[in-house]
């Protein structure tokens, strides 16, 4: 795992700009670092050492140095295409994966992208026809940002990165504010920061003589049968199939740990990683602490569980730094329970497996139960029930059923953009100062519905968090996290293989009267007890609905909520009624409140003087650290 950073071009003082750039993501690599810089091509690399830890270095280079890489990632299939390119004649000098990536491209062109089994943003570098080829991974598990800056393309593992290049001048980006109020994270290809784009998921990218195409390479579209399906042997393969995922996953010159909730998915892989360690972190709050779920799990398998209690105090300490490594606001609270449980591993190993991807694949969040809730109320005609919700939308509070009625009058396009649905267009108008027209939520996932009109509600519903929710909340927070305290993080449900056999299940075997996610269930039944293969999804739980209607973060919420920043993006007083309804009882707006709260620290990080919670010398210090570390 590492970061790369870079620009097309030179500038006079090229060298020093790019070891800027990387002195920016040191986090992410502080094992050591690299530069390739020619007359077209500034390439920079900071590496965190997995897997051939003594000739593993970057930029690399083929055997004719016609072609430099710089790649962060992992690719767990290399060493089966490394035997089929030296049988095509490819000669290997060393035993990273890297390498494997390089003869690949040369061999398959942009198609080597579907031979790749892992996680990776890279770029190569064609020195003899000055033409850069990235890419990103199918699921986007890895980040990469580029812009264009006065005609240089300029790229990085971390917008932070890019912002070090000289000529880029600050500029919010109101439209990605806009809709983050309704997804609670950063939706559009243009970031936060105006003129900064990613490259998507599952897309590559061409760039030469000033000319930039960008292509898709790969589409999560589901495909489930409408053949009758052996339901035993369903979760054989779903067994069969992650173990093969979780061992190519353990492949590592180092240790590899887990992650462990309380939840079904980190549980499975704990019982087949093979690993000496889990971590875990809960809150001094009952219901928010997964911790004792976690000690007796692990020592059902003989494993090491290390684990720690957040402190409400330490938790909101770290918000700012928080929303400093995650590049652009995130507001989901279960972010910040990841920084800390990343960092407690990282004092012990580089590499951690963690559970994400499971719900999008399996079906396992419990709103894809939803359609099936509100089947025989959809039977009444839509004229009335669209008459009724127009009448309980305006009775003040939450009575029981008035949500019902409200989902039910609508359609799943219309109600559903994504696991997280915060501010309505209706209320965005109101508590922000510049709203912008024609920015309804449903414009951006319309053209994603419309490719799966012939799926069922629920499958409908996974295909929008594969192609939204987890590319901008789940896999965001899991990288940027981990990274903050150089730590890899590997995902074994997101694999190529795991995803071909998931796309084809049937509704039936997903989602039941019961239970979500009922296949994997199953195969997790086989090494866990009744309880824990059935327990409902938690997630990351954090109290901060608590916390916000206690005195104390009542006012430090309510001071940043009329500072001046604040006055530049909202109407203050529209966001003190939202906090003062919260603080009373008579709504829940915790996550109304917590999407501006986190905008305002992020914005505090990168726009007000003095507000960068890291500096370069403290990266630099990060290098330090990690050198004096030991690991297996």
């Amino acid at each position: 795992m590492c970061g790369i950073c870079g620009f097309t071009g030179t500038l006079p003082d090229g060298k020093t700009v790019l070891t800027n750039m990387m002195n920016r993501i040191i986090h992410r690599g502080p094992d050591g670092g690299g530069q390739f810089i020619n007359e077209d091509m500034t390439m920079g690399f900071r590496r965190l050492s997995i897997i051939d830890l003594n000739t593993g270095d970057q930029p690399m280079f083929n055997e004719d140095k016609s072609l430099v890489i710089t790649f962060n990632g992992e690719i767990y299939n290399y060493k089966e295409l490394k035997e089929e390119l030296i049988a095509k004649g490819h000669i290997f000098s060393n035993k990273a994966d890297t390498e494997v990536l390089l003869h690949g491209y040369e061999e398959w062109g942009e198609k080597l992208l579907d031979r790749l089994r892992g996680m990776f943003a890279f770029v190569i570098w064609d020195i003899r026809k000055k033409e850069l080829f990235a890419a990103r991974d199918m699921f986007g598990i890895k980040p990469f940002y580029f812009t264009e800056i006065d005609g240089h393309l300029v790229y990085g593992s971390e917008i932070k990165s890019i912002l070090e290049f000289p000529g880029y001048h600050k500029e919010v980006n109101l439209q990605a504010l806009e809709q983050y109020l309704s997804f609670e994270y950063s939706v559009l290809p243009e970031t936060f920061f105006k003129g900064i784009f990613k490259l998507m998921p599952g897309h590559y990218m061409r760039w030469k003589n000033g000319e930039m195409e960008i292509c898709r390479y790969f589409d999560p579209m589901l495909a489930p049968t409408d053949q009758p399906v052996n339901h035993e042997e369903l979760i054989d393969q779903i067994d069969k199939t992650l173990q093969d995922s979780i061992r190519y996953h353990m492949v590592s010159d180092v240790e590899v740990a887990s992650l462990l909730s309380s939840g079904v998915d980190s549980s499975y892989v704990a019982t087949q990683f093979h690993g000496q360690h889990t971590f875990t972190v809960g809150f001094d709050y009952e219901t928010y602490n997964e911790i004792p779920y976690a000690q007796e799990l692990s020592k059902s398998l003989g494993i090491d569980n290390e684990s720690m209690v957040i402190s409400t105090e330490e938790y909101w300490k770290e918000l700012p730094k928080i929303q400093y490594y995650m590049d652009e606001p995130l507001a989901d609270a279960s972010a910040s329970a990841l920084y800390f449980v990343d960092r407690m591993a990282a004092d012990k190993v580089k590499v951690i497996l963690s559970g994400e991807g499971s719900d999008e694949l399996f079906g396992g969040y419990v709103i894809y139960h939803e359609p099936m809730s509100l089947a025989r109320y959809e039977k009444l005609p839509k004229g009335f029930r669209k008459g009724l919700a127009s009448i309980v939308k305006h009775i003040p509070g939450h009575p029981k059923g008035k949500g019902f009625i409200l989902r039910g009058s609508q359609s799943v396009e219309e109600r559903f953009i994504g696991n997280a649905n915060v501010y309505s267009t209706e209320q965005r108008n109101r508590v922000l100062r510049y709203p912008t027209p024609d920015s309804d939520p449903k414009y951006l996932t319309k053209p994603y519905y419309d490719k799966v009109k012939d799926l069922k509600d629920p499958e409908k519903m996974q295909y929008i968090d594969l192609n939204f929710w987890l590319i901008g909340d789940i896999l965001l927070k899991a990288d940027k996290m981990s990274m903050a305290h150089s730590l890899e993080s590997r995902v074994p449900f997101l694999d190529r293989k795991v995803f071909e056999l998931a796309r084809k299940i049937p509704l039936s075997e997903k989602i039941n009267d019961e239970n979500t996610k009922v296949c994997f269930r199953e195969a997790a039944h086989r090494y866990l007890s009744d309880r824990q293969a059935s327990k409902k999804k938690l997630g990351f739980p954090v109290p901060i609905r608590i916390w916000l209607r206690t005195d104390k973060y009542y006012e430090i919420v309510k001071k940043e909520f009329t500072s001046p920043e604040a006055e530049k993006f909202f109407h203050t007083d529209e966001l003190v009624r939202i906090l003062d309804a919260h603080k009373s009882g008579k709504e829940d707006y915790a996550r109304h409140i917590w999407v501006v709260y986190m905008f305002l620290l992020w914005y505090r990080e990168y726009f007000t003087e003095g507000g960068c919670s890291v500096s370069i010398e403290d990266e630099l210090a990060i290098e330090e650290r990690r050198r004096n570390k030991v690991y297996a």
